[in-house]
């Protein structure tokens, strides 16, 4: 760099692209600049230096300009301006160069200012950045080395370092919106990879480019504008973000409106705020009426809206214009006609129908409806219809058709918010409604309802007691009225048909169940000879007065009583259905027969409503005793009752109660009482006799059952029937040690035979021999022998032949045929005359087998 005698030229690199030249004038005066070559570089009066086109230093080493400064006080001033590799030393030592000469001298460490790269070049890779230098490589070989994130560190490989020469290379294109700058420190190392300098820090900022299109944060914007809205009102915000740098044109976007649709009133009804994307109304006339929505197509560009440089992207927006109670409701008629039944209530007498322009099922839209005249006394309402926005005129009040045939109702329509401000009802908000009264045959009609009288009970049946007659209300028709009785549940009165005249067919009795708080309530109809008929109620209260036709009775009427009392009195009152004056005070006394009732008892006024009975002697003994008293009440003409009063007499324990009341014998039972235990005492024993009867007759019969079998059911003369039947001893295999060690079976099983059972025994059963265990093949028939010998000495055994079946008979057996043995006796040889010799209990089987030929 030359530097005049008068001037210090300051050159400050800010990019690759721009520079900036400051002259700082040791005098006074002005300084003007120029460029010497204008092609590639200009200057302006500031001193900023301006590229004219792209440059690049790729096959050149350094590239120059030459900048003229003059003022008033001296020549012009050349200034060279070399673009080339930057070199950065080690800071501990800095060559400053001034003049001609060469001037050397020690600096402080200084912040080594950040390297710009931009993005996404296309230059040929590896691009030198920089040269890392220290000055001791004149005296000895370096190693330079870059550390951190592009380097070593992910994402490696981003920038290399010439370990020997320092360049500082970037081997791809940088995406500033992916990193935006990268730090990184420089090392210098001797060849034993000792340090020879303080490490540096480098910072590698990448300029942005426009290589971003704005992008709208949806695709599409919904707003809303109340329709009838002033220009200049808000109406939405549309966003577009730029992912370029911000503070650069790059990322600066500016909005604008494309297209409107529809275009009505107008093409321009809305505008929006270029750099805030606020959205506004300009123009008035909106009417959701006429139009329900509008559509905008929204452009944001970046470069600050630069139609040629900048980058656009489009939105949609649909902006709703909402509904305002700008139109009032208009009936669809001017004249509304209904008719109606009288006395008929929540029946629907007409439909009112609107029209309403505004926004269906809105507050703006519903209907509200009032009747503004012909109705002052209320007979009528009006409700709207949610679905159809109708209203609904009902009579709530019943109407006669005698007093009004006919309504003429004004009825106005309006909405349920008010309308804006601005706007006026129109006459079509009003309607007439003319309502016709339909007359129809009505109830007859009890007047009083109820009626009420007062009379005394105990009135005789055929007693006339009132009057009670209904009136027709229908007075243009003439009608016969005829009366009956509905209800009436003591069946006390009756009605006349004809008149209405009320008389009683019993005694009316006050103390009847009936009666609630004296009063009787009965119901009577009332019915016309219309078509259909109609019939109407009425109720006849009646209040009935007492008076003194009860007696009163002892009460209570059962007390108890120790057999030796102590105290020996018992506290008694009355009871008396009626009502005062006709009750007490009450007068007791005890009846004079029998004697024995004052003998043993006496009976002591305490006051007006209580007694006291008292036992005269010391003791009673238990039992139940009848005591009658006679009562007195004090109504007009009194009334006088002879009551019983049932006393207990008990043992008491020492606390005075009873003890075992079920014990206590009644004293003086009535004839029906005793004839009542007699006979059940009789049906009793009889019961008995028969059942003893019975027994013994039983015992009889099923000893003779036992002596006398009839022939039929002697199973000696019957074939036998077993469960299974064999193919024959030679078709089954047996074993026939079971024949030869018959005891080694069941104990149920080793008896020789089985007995008949015709006749209950009269021993313990006969012991029968027990054969050895030892086999051999003859046993079984010594066995068999010994058996038939046993039964035939058997005492309980029957006194004939038996069949005795034995449990087993096996095939091949080894013993002889059984054909060879034979009874000590046949039955042709027996003699049964002996019998009758052996006593009472043979003298049957003697008659039987003992006889002649008979």
């Amino acid at each position: 760099i030359v530097i005049s005698q008068i001037a210090l030229l300051k050159i400050e690199f800010f990019d690759l692209l721009k520079g900036k030249m400051t002259f700082m004038d040791c005098g006074e005066g002005s300084v003007w600049f120029r460029v010497g070559d204008p092609s590639d570089f200009t200057v302006s009066q500031e001193g900023v230096i301006y590229t004219q086109r792209n440059l690049s230093l790729v096959g050149k080493k350094k590239m120059e300009v030459v900048v003229y400064a003059q003022d008033v006080l001296s020549n012009h001033v050349d200034a060279t301006l070399t673009q080339q590799v930057p070199e950065i030393l080690f800071p501990w030592r800095n060559i400053v160069v001034m003049g001609e000469g060469s001037l050397s001298r020690v600096k402080r460490d200084w912040v080594i200012p950040p390297i710009n790269v931009a993005e996404n070049s296309r230059g040929h890779f590896p691009e030198d950045l920089v040269r890392i230098r220290s000055d001791r490589d004149k005296s000895r070989m370096l190693r330079y080395s870059v550390t951190g994130p592009g380097a070593d560190q992910p994402p490696t490989g981003i920038f290399i370092i010439d370990p020997i020469s320092g360049h500082l290379s970037v081997t791809k294109p940088l995406d500033r919106e992916h990193i935006p700058n990268f730090h990184l420190r420089a090392h210098a190392v001797d060849l034993n990879g000792n340090q020879v300098e303080n490490p540096i820090d480098i910072i590698i900022n990448v300029i942005d480019q426009n290589d971003n299109v704005p992008d709208f944060l949806h695709s599409t914007f919904n707003g809303s504008v109340p329709e009838g809205s002033k220009p200049g009102s808000f109406v939405m915000t549309v966003t577009a973000v730029d992912k370029d740098d911000p503070k650069t044109a790059n990322g600066m976007m500016r909005y604008k409106i494309l297209t409107q649709n529809p275009q009505s009133p107008s093409s321009n009804m809305f505008t929006i705020n270029n750099r805030t994307g606020d959205i506004i109304t300009v123009a008035a006339g909106l009417d959701r009426e006429k139009v329900t929505q509008y559509t905008l197509i929204i452009q944001a560009t970046d470069m600050e809206g630069n139609p040629t440089f900048g980058l656009s992207n489009t939105a949609t927006t649909v902006i709703r214009i909402t509904d305002v109670n700008d139109n009032s409701p208009e009936f669809t008629t001017d004249t509304f006609f209904g008719e109606v039944h009288e006395n008929r209530v929540n029946v629907i007498v007409a439909n009112l129908s609107v029209t309403d322009k505004d926004q269906p099922h809105t507050s703006a839209w519903r209907a509200v409806y009032r009747i503004v005249a012909g109705d002052p006394t209320g007979r009528f309402s009006i409700t709207t219809d949610p679905t159809s926005n109708e209203g609904l005129l009902t009579v709530v009040k019943p109407i006669d058709f005698e007093l009004t045939r006919s309504f003429m109702l004004i009825v106005e329509a309006v909405n349920e918010v008010p309308l804006v401000r601005g706007i006026q009802s129109p006459r079509q908000s009003t309607a007439t409604v003319s309502v016709r009264i339909l007359d129809m045959n009505e109830s007859p009609e009890f007047s009083p309802n109820p009626k009420s009288i007062k009379l005394e009970e105990g009135l005789p049946a055929g007693s006339l007691l009132s009057t009670f007659t209904a009136q027709d209300p229908d007075r243009f028709m003439r009608q016969t009225i005829r009366y009956s009785k509905i209800y009436d549940p003591a069946n006390w009165l009756k009605i006349d048909p004809f008149n209405g005249q009320i008389s009683t067919i019993a005694v009316l009795d006050r103390e009847s169940h009936y009666i609630k708080n004296n009063l009787y309530n009965v119901t009577f109809m009332a019915s016309d000879e219309g078509f259909p008929p109609a019939s109407g109620t009425g109720t006849l209260q009646m209040y009935l007065l007492d008076i003194n036709d009860n007696a009163p009775q002892v009460f209570p009427s059962e007390v108890e009583m120790c057999e030796k009392p102590d105290p020996n009195a018992l506290n008694i009152t009355a009871s008396d259905p009626d009502l005062n004056p006709h009750t007490g005070p009450f007068v007791f006394e005890l009846v004079s027969r029998p004697s024995e009732i004052r003998r043993n008892w006496t009976l002591i006024r305490v006051n007006g409503e209580v007694a006291q009975l008292r036992l005269r002697i010391g003791s009673l003994a238990s039992g139940i005793y009848e005591v009658p008293i006679t009562i007195t009440d004090s109504g007009i003409l009194p009334m006088s009752n002879t009551s019983v009063l049932r006393v207990k007499v008990c043992q008491c324990d020492h606390h005075g109660d009873c003890l075992e009341m079920g014990k206590i014998n009644a004293v003086g039972l009535g004839t029906e009482a005793i004839i009542a235990i007699l006979l059940c005492i009789i049906t009793l024993l009889v019961l008995v006799l028969l059942f003893v009867m019975w027994m013994k007759r039983r015992d009889k019969e099923r000893q003779a059952k036992q002596l006398l079998i009839d022939p039929e059911d002697d199973i000696r003369d019957n074939i036998l029937k077993y469960d299974e039947e064999g193919g024959g001893e030679e078709d089954q295999d047996y074993d026939l040690s079971q024949l030869q060690q018959p005891d080694a079976l069941e104990s149920e099983c080793v008896k020789v035979g089985i007995r008949r059972l015709d006749e209950r025994p009269l021993h313990h059963d006969h012991q029968y021999p027990i054969r050895s265990t030892a086999p051999h093949p003859g046993d079984i028939e010594d066995f068999i022998y010994e058996g038939l010998k046993a039964a035939d000495h058997d005492p309980t055994a029957p006194p004939y032949d038996s069949l005795l079946v034995f449990d087993y008979e096996g095939s091949g057996s080894t013993a002889g045929s059984l054909s060879s043995l034979h009874s000590c006796s046949s039955c042709g040889d027996q003699e049964y005359n002996y019998l009758s010799e052996w006593g009472p209990h043979f003298h049957k089987l003697a008659d039987l087998y003992g006889g002649g030929d008979d």
